[in-house]
């Protein structure tokens, strides 16, 4: 087989396993089980609770000196919460990302990407 058609079926085989945004989005309201009355506060605590899971295994990182430790399965259970709070305010979270990203890259052109506020 010549190297070019290696290239071109190991290019297709890793993006069978990419998720998009949207699709992720999708998939994770699948799994979503929560007191439709109490979503908001489900959702938000969830994300914060998650989060503080991610910095006390990043804490465990910084006393143990060891970089072992399962930091993307919390960063995973974080995305599944932001993937939530997106769906709960009917925005898709690919549009989200889409407009951080482009937020941020304003800001470091004109910039201002330190300092502090919302309307940099």
């Amino acid at each position: 087989m010549k190297l070019e058609e290696e290239v071109k079926r190991f290019m297709q085989d890793k993006n069978k396993s990419m998720i998009t945004a949207n699709q992720y989005q999708i998939e994770a309201k699948k799994t979503a089980i929560f007191p439709a009355n109490k979503a908001l506060e489900y959702l938000s605590l969830g994300l914060v609770g998650e989060a503080g899971e991610v910095a006390n295994k990043v804490k465990k990182i910084i006393r143990d000196k060891k970089l072992d430790v399962d930091v993307a399965s919390e960063i995973g259970d974080v995305l599944w919460y932001c993937a939530m709070l997106a769906d709960y305010f009917n925005v898709n979270l690919g549009k989200i990302m889409d407009d951080n990203i482009n937020k941020l890259q304003s800001r470091k052109n004109r910039g201002v990407l330190g300092g502090s506020g919302d309307k940099r």
